[in-house]
């Protein structure tokens, strides 16, 4: 079981960049492929990326390939989201989770506004 901390939310406008952690506390993290998840207002949440973890390997969905990077140092049990090119379709609330998600692991998220 890992508890999940977000972070480095805000508001930036079209075009910007942000960069989110996720901590984690537990032993295990290293154990685990880590996800980044978004819930925008009135949509259900949906996958942004995963980052396995063994090797690294990372997957993205759709809407962000080319613009977001997941991105893990299991030394200090955090998992980052490198968000540029930022659009207004990407305001939501962003969870980290274990990939699959477990209920049990969401955290409060960080809010990301995209918007002039």
């Amino acid at each position: 079981q890992l508890q999940l901390v977000e972070s480095g939310g805000g508001l930036v406008q079209p075009g910007g960049s942000l960069r989110l952690s996720c901590a984690a506390s537990g032993r295990t993290f290293s154990m685990y492929d880590m996800g980044w998840y978004r819930q925008a207002p009135g949509k259900e949440r949906e996958f942004v990326a995963s980052i396995a973890w063994r090797g690294g390997g990372t997957y993205y969905a759709d809407p962000v390939k080319g613009r977001f990077t997941i991105s893990r140092d299991n030394a200090r049990n955090t998992v980052y989201l490198q968000m540029n090119s930022l659009k207004p379709e990407d305001t939501a609330i962003y969870y980290c989770n274990i990939r699959p998600p477990t209920s049990t692991m969401w955290g409060q998220g960080t809010q990301v506004t995209v918007s002039s």
